[in-house]
């Protein structure tokens, strides 16, 4: 356990689109809709739109297999604000984590519009309906999404198919470790300028990590440190 969190190597991810009955957002309609206009004065650019949140994983054979539902971005901003847990259900994610090849890993500064505004993690998102196919959702699909969409980074060919699951404070964190041919500088080079060319970057900037303690740690979700603290020691 670090942080809170315990650490599973996995050798792949599949997930579902599943029903479930969640009562939360009918039983608090109320508290939601106050809550929602109290972040959205604080951060207008959000959009209710529909997530897909965790209600059940299970690990067998080195692969985890997960199910998720779809709820409003609203109800999931409450219910994780409030550190709510009831029914086991939990925010469930996928994320490219960034290794350049002189061994720095890669965080994104969250613009001041977004809901997470100067938090520093990897690349990522809540999955939503675009990353549903069939029955299936496709979390690795969704973090090679995200990752392009904030930082112009495409997968390198032959990249790992490995992931890291991080399960605790309400969370199943499902990382992919990347490792890129160029090195930090390089990377951060190609991510400004992608930045220049779009109206309203998600991303405030970037910045490297190369141990796992620092000033900046304290900006950093737990998933964040814990999976530092476990590939750089401490």
């Amino acid at each position: 356990m670090s942080e809170g969190f315990r650490i599973s190597r996995l050798a792949g991810v599949t997930a579902r689109r599943v029903d479930y009955d969640w009562p939360f957002p009918r039983d608090n309609a109320a508290a939601i809709a106050d809550h929602w206009r109290a972040r959205l004065a604080r951060s207008p650019g959000m959009f209710d739109g529909t997530v897909l949140l965790g209600c059940a994983c299970a690990v067998e054979a080195g692969i985890a297999r997960v199910d998720l539902f779809p709820a409003r971005y609203s109800s999931f901003i409450a219910y994780r604000d409030w550190g709510r847990t009831e029914g086991g259900v939990v925010n469930a994610f996928a994320a490219t984590v960034p290794w350049s090849a002189d061994g720095a890993v890669l965080l994104g500064e969250m613009g001041a519009h977004t809901a997470n505004a100067g938090q520093l993690y990897f690349p990522c998102g809540t999955p939503d309906l675009d990353d549903v196919r069939g029955d299936a959702v496709d979390l690795a699909g969704s973090a090679a999404r995200e990752l392009a969409e904030e930082t112009g980074l495409t997968l390198p060919e032959g990249a790992a198919t490995a992931w890291v699951m991080l399960a605790g404070a309400g969370q199943l964190a499902f990382l992919r470790p990347v490792l890129f041919p160029e090195p930090a500088e390089a990377l951060c080079a190609r991510i400004a300028a992608h930045h220049r060319r779009e109206a309203e970057p998600e991303l405030a900037g970037i910045h490297l990590v190369r141990a796992a303690d620092g000033p900046e740690a304290v900006r950093m979700p737990g998933f964040v440190r814990a999976y530092l603290a476990d590939v750089f020691g401490g």
